[in-house]
This record gives structure tokens, sequence and C-alpha cells, in this order.
């Protein structure tokens, strides 16, 4: 299973109810910070949720709404008493934008670690879970991301039992080693089933609308896409700025077959992203508006049906809302 949350939504000036940008995910132990705008210590506080287990940050670009809130992060993870290495990934140049950024955040006792993305599409495998970085379409050059989490094929109790394979066997199978039994090689294929549908989730902002968003969000549980602009007559201006329209992300949304879209990274000009749901959700009918603070637990299929949680924080409010999609 894996937690995600929406730590900021928006785009440009953090606004008294509205921090900038940063997404969080949980998965395993493990967290993952995309951007880190002004704000998003203060929402992770409101969250609940520790800097200290992040073990990636990743930024799409180096804008200030998506990159000024680093330093205060890097200090409390220091004054958490973190000693593990960072690994911070981002567009060609990342190392030098936070050496200097840490001209105020010198002294850490943690090592950091870089991974300058130059290729259009690169994969960073973690261990339990892989990123992937492609590139965008935005006034600087800029990065979308997937998180990916693969699933295995279930145990075939059967053929192990066929093959003559002792209990004590299978937990290393089931795990894809390769063992040797009376003289023989096993390996996984010989008792696993075919890979299950995993838990993918995309996050882009900062972009104009393309193909590589389409092709690298197909199928995603949830696509976390930015938009800008509600209002109808704000199509030019996000041109000119190279950022999307609500009804340009829902397209997208549409085109890649995603489970469920959230949009973020409003404009200051935009205090009230609602009004225009109803307009998005007839490109794309399961959209929402999403705001701080907005959370979600995926987790894999079952035989039949998908079911996710959004739990939407309003102050002290918990509201939860159930949907179930039947699997593909």
């Amino acid at each position: 299973m894996i937690d995600v949350c929406l730590l900021g939504t928006g785009g440009m000036m953090p606004l008294p109810y509205r921090y900038l940008t940063a997404m969080m995910a949980r998965y395993n132990g493990k967290s993952i910070l995309i951007d880190c705008g002004e704000g998003t210590q203060i929402a992770m506080k409101q969250k609940g949720w520790s800097p200290k287990p992040i073990d990636v940050i990743c930024f799409t670009h180096f804008h200030a709404d998506h990159i000024s809130g680093l330093p205060g992060m890097l200090l409390t993870m220091g004054n958490a008493e973190r000693t593990e290495p960072l690994l911070i990934i981002g567009p060609k140049g990342l190392e030098k934008v936070v050496g200097a950024l840490r001209m105020i955040a010198p002294e850490l006792p943690f090592e950091l670690r870089f991974h300058e993305l130059s290729q259009p599409f690169e994969q960073i495998d973690m261990g339990d879970y892989r990123i992937e970085a492609f590139r965008v379409n935005h006034n600087v050059i800029c990065y979308g991301y997937n998180l990916i989490v693969e699933r295995a094929g279930r145990f075939q109790v059967e053929k192990a039992k066929a093959l003559g394979l002792p209990v004590q066997l299978w937990n290393p199978l089931q795990k894809g080693n390769v063992v040797e039994f009376e003289g023989k090689t096993y390996t996984p294929d010989m008792v696993m089933g075919s890979p299950r549908k995993g838990i993918k989730v995309t996050y882009c902002t900062d972009t104009r609308p393309t193909r590589s968003i389409e092709e690298n969000a197909a199928h995603a549980d949830l696509f976390i896409c930015e938009g800008m602009y509600g209002e109808p007559d704000k199509q030019q201006k996000a041109r000119e700025h190279k950022h999307m329209t609500f009804y340009e992300a829902a397209n997208l949304a549409k085109e890649a077959e995603v489970s469920q879209m959230w949009l973020t990274h409003y404009s200051p000009s935009l205090p009230w992203p609602d009004q225009y749901l109803p307009q998005v959700t007839k490109i794309f009918p399961n959209a929402i508006t999403a705001k701080d603070g907005q959370t979600i637990e995926l987790d894999f299929e079952e035989e039949n049906q998908t079911a996710f949680q959004i739990r939407e924080q309003s102050g002290k409010d918990d509201n939860c809302l159930l949907y179930t999609s039947d699997a593909a």
C-alpha cells in the first residue's frame, strides 16, 4: 500500500489557505518527497508525518515555488538526528543549485547524494519500488515522475508440489531467487504465475500538455497534474507561460486512461477551483480539484475489484469518500 499526500497545491506564491507545491508518498517504511515549496514543513507537521524517514527528494525543476523550502527541510532533518544519506533527484545542475541553497544550511549530519537527470526518460531503482523521470515542456528544463511498485504473480503451490520441492524452498523462489535441489536448478518462473497489476502514481506540474505525459501516465492509479488555470479565458496565458488549464489536464487523463486525476498547482488568482470542476468532469469524470492535505491510500487490486480511499482534510474535519471500480 502507498500513502500519498499533497502537502501543498499552490503555484507562484503561498496563500494563507494554500501552501506551495509538494507531494509526499510513503511505502514500506520509506518516504518520497516530490518538490519542496515554501510551507512544506508546516504542511507535513499538520499532517502528522515526519521528514526523518525521507530517503529521496525529487525536484521537477528549479523555480522557487518548487524548491524554496529545501534549506529548512534539510535543517529539520538534521535536527531530527538523521544520519542516513539522502538522495536528491532533479534536472542537470541540481548539485550546484542545492549547494547554493545550502549557504544557509551549511552543516548537516548526513550525506547528500545527487542524481542529475540528463535524458528524456530515466529510471531509478529504489529496491522495492521504482522512480521514473520523464521530461515535460516548461520554460526551463522540467520533469514529471512516476512512482511504481510492481507486484509478482501468485505462488503456484500445485506446481511446486508437482516438482517435488520441499516447503523450505518455496519462500526463496517466491522472492525471486534461484535454488538448487537434488542436483537440479529451479527458477522462480517455474512456480510463479504471471505478474499482477502493481501500483502507479504519476506526478507532473509546470508544463504544457505533451505526448510524453500521456504515454508515461498511461493507466496510472493516480494522476496528479497541474491545473494552473480554470478560467476559460486563460488559455492564451497558459500557452505563453507554458502551463496547463484544467481542461487540458482532463483531456490528458482521458487519453492516458488513468483511474483518477487530482488537479493541483493553482494560480493565486484562482481562489475557488471547485467552481470549474463540473466542466472538468464532463471531460474526465473521476477528477477532483485537490486541496492541501488531500490524502489517498492506494492498495493492490483484489481479484475482481480495486478500492481506494480519499481523505479530504479541512481543518479538524476528516471526510472520507470510498471509490470502487472494476478491475481491468
